[in-house]
């Protein structure tokens, strides 16, 4: 993690107050940020999803690493200061350290949210009626792989379900 602050040490700073939105969901983009201090809400649709607080966090990673406009909107929760990196691709390729970091953090999500579905899946398995589709829904992101990223697109039905 001091490896990508020192990385991005020469970028621009943006200080945001809580509230500013940093990224809206559904925008493209090619800056990746990186936060110094302070904690971010990332929102898909009216949902917060997460809140980040660790230093050296990234946002607008997947986006520049998929060719897809920006999956969630990302707001402060308090006072933040990030760095800005406009040529995010750029960024990420700079070194082998801000590579494995983003991969790190990459990893760690697909892990939580593949943890999280396999649990919702046990928990709905076998059941009947509407809660069955669950089981269903979870099989079907859990077994089933994209050749390539879609387009993100608001209010658009995963074709896999």
């Amino acid at each position: 993690m001091n490896d990508v602050l020192e990385s991005c040490a020469q970028f621009p700073e943006i200080v945001l107050q809580p509230g500013d939105r940093l990224i809206h969901e559904g925008e493209r983009g090619t800056a990746i940020y990186v936060l110094v201090d302070g904690m971010m809400d990332v929102w898909r649709g009216a949902y917060r999803v997460s809140r980040v607080r660790e230093p050296g966090a990234l946002f607008g990673e997947m986006s520049q690493l998929l060719g897809v406009p920006y999956s969630a909107t990302v707001s402060a929760a308090t006072a933040a200061r990030l760095r800005v990196a406009e040529d995010g691709m750029s960024f990420l390729a700079s070194s082998p350290a801000v590579s494995l970091h983003a991969a790190r953090l990459l990893a760690q999500r697909l892990q939580d949210a593949t943890t999280y579905l396999a649990d919702m899946k046990r928990q709905f398995e076998g059941e009947q009626g509407h809660l069955g589709l669950v089981d269903r829904i979870l099989s079907s992101l859990l077994n089933e792989q994209r050749s390539a990223p879609a387009p993100v697109q608001a209010n658009r039905d995963d074709p896999r379900l």
